[in-house]
């Protein structure tokens, strides 16, 4: 950083290179960005053992404060999603966050593939496969629907070979496909030959997965948790269905695969996610890098760390 000596300075992350880049930043009088991707949820998972409740809620409340002391300095704070700004504001103290949507680039994905002679029903999930996602409530859906269902799941993770087994005992392995990892080309090919996108997950503070589903036309079934309703609303471009709620899931998928919605909500999709253009992403950041290196006001509040006596 001193011999590139950049005008401005925005991690993504307050782990790592994220936490060394903000406070060298800082030593340097260089002006920072700083977004905010993160959620204890997120780290939860992947612990190797089951953290009780109790434990698991003082570490969310030590991790917001820490994210809370390395964003400190940070000209301007950025996140995913309105629900991502308010979780910033609830947990660690900060006001007047910025949402600057990820983005997609909506030129890189091709419409939804009219099918032919095919009676087939395509449900698609892209993600990480591990327990946060919930694809299990996916594969158990299937078993309760028509046989002309079929599941498509493209990603890895540490439940991996739990889903496969539990195709089997669910005897729907026929109709369940676990395809792993795909690049970027045969990843469009997915989403335009699917009829609809599935995301259970509970830990999603934005999900570009369901932003490229959106964009490829498809209607999207998700779980009305964290911001994904923010994406999707209810017999316009597809259905929210209560987190857990396996029932509620076939029912969704069954309501959204019915007849014309496939075609009317894919639309919806599509222009709903308009804004969600990466080349407004890109003009947001112009703009917030412009600020930053004009030394303007920060465009958030800090009202400090909270107490040991404040709420989580």
């Amino acid at each position: 950083m001193r011999s590139v000596r950049p005008e401005v300075v925005h991690v993504q992350a307050h782990f790592a290179v994220g936490r060394f880049a903000a406070a060298q930043s800082t030593r340097l009088n260089i002006p920072l960005v700083a977004t905010n991707h993160f959620m204890p949820e997120n780290l939860k998972y992947q612990l190797p053992f089951n953290l009780p409740d109790l434990l698991y809620n003082r570490a969310a409340a030590l991790a917001w404060r820490d994210l809370a002391r390395v964003f400190r300095n940070a000209n301007v704070i950025t996140a995913p999603t309105p629900y991502a700004v308010d979780l910033l504001r609830k947990r660690a103290r900060i006001s007047d966050a910025l949402a600057v949507s990820c983005g997609v680039d909506l030129a890189a994905y091709p419409q939804r593939t009219t099918k032919k002679g095919d009676n087939r029903q395509t449900i698609l999930f892209v993600g990480r496969l591990d327990p946060e996602k919930h694809v299990d409530e996916i594969i158990d859906a299937v078993a309760m629907m028509d046989s002309r269902v079929y599941l498509r799941v493209v990603g890895v993770g540490r439940q991996e070979s739990n889903l496969r087994r539990q195709a089997r005992v669910r005897g729907i392995d026929d109709r369940v496909t676990i395809v792993g990892y795909l690049p970027e080309e045969e990843l469009l090919g997915e989403y335009a030959r699917a009829d609809v996108f599935c995301m259970p997950g509970t830990a999603e503070l934005q999900s570009i997965a369901t932003l490229e589903a959106m964009a490829s036309g498809l209607p999207v079934v998700a779980a009305s948790a964290k911001a994904l309703p923010s994406l999707v609303t209810t017999n316009v471009n597809g259905a929210l269905f209560p987190p857990g709620d396996v029932t509620a899931l076939a029912d969704a998928l069954r309501y959204v695969l019915d007849g014309e919605r496939v075609k009317r909500m894919g639309e919806a999709s599509r222009l709903r996610v308009q804004q969600h253009d990466f080349s407004l992403t890109l003009d947001a950041y112009e703009r917030i890098y412009r600020d930053a290196i004009q030394r303007q006001e920060p465009h958030y509040s800090w009202r400090g760390l909270p107490s040991k006596n404040q709420p989580d």
